[in-house]
């Protein structure tokens, strides 16, 4: 899609009219040296860390289960793994 595009430098006159319209704005820094070493690195994005993580799994279960469970509204496949989870409270899995 993009692979055309080029990036195109601006020339010395073009730089120098980026760097007065930088040093006009009330709203710009200019970064220094020291500046730059005072910032601290962008945390991490998203949600934290969990200490056990789910595992993504593909299996195939009867239709009517799963209707079931799709028919009690949003949340279907955390209920399915709650009633996994108090099944094995009783059941052995081997």
């Amino acid at each position: 899609m993009f692979r055309n595009r080029r990036i195109e430098m601006p020339d010395q006159e073009e730089g120098e009219a980026i760097d007065r319209g930088i040093a006009a704005d009330p709203d710009t820094i200019e970064i220094t040296p020291e500046l730059m070493e005072r910032m601290k690195p962008f945390k991490a994005r998203g949600r934290p860390r969990v200490e056990h993580p789910k595992v993504q799994l593909s299996m195939r279960y009867d239709a009517d289960i799963i209707d079931a469970f799709r028919a009690s509204g949003d949340g279907w496949q955390t209920r399915i793994n709650a009633a996994l989870r108090d099944w094995l409270k009783t059941h052995s899995p081997a």
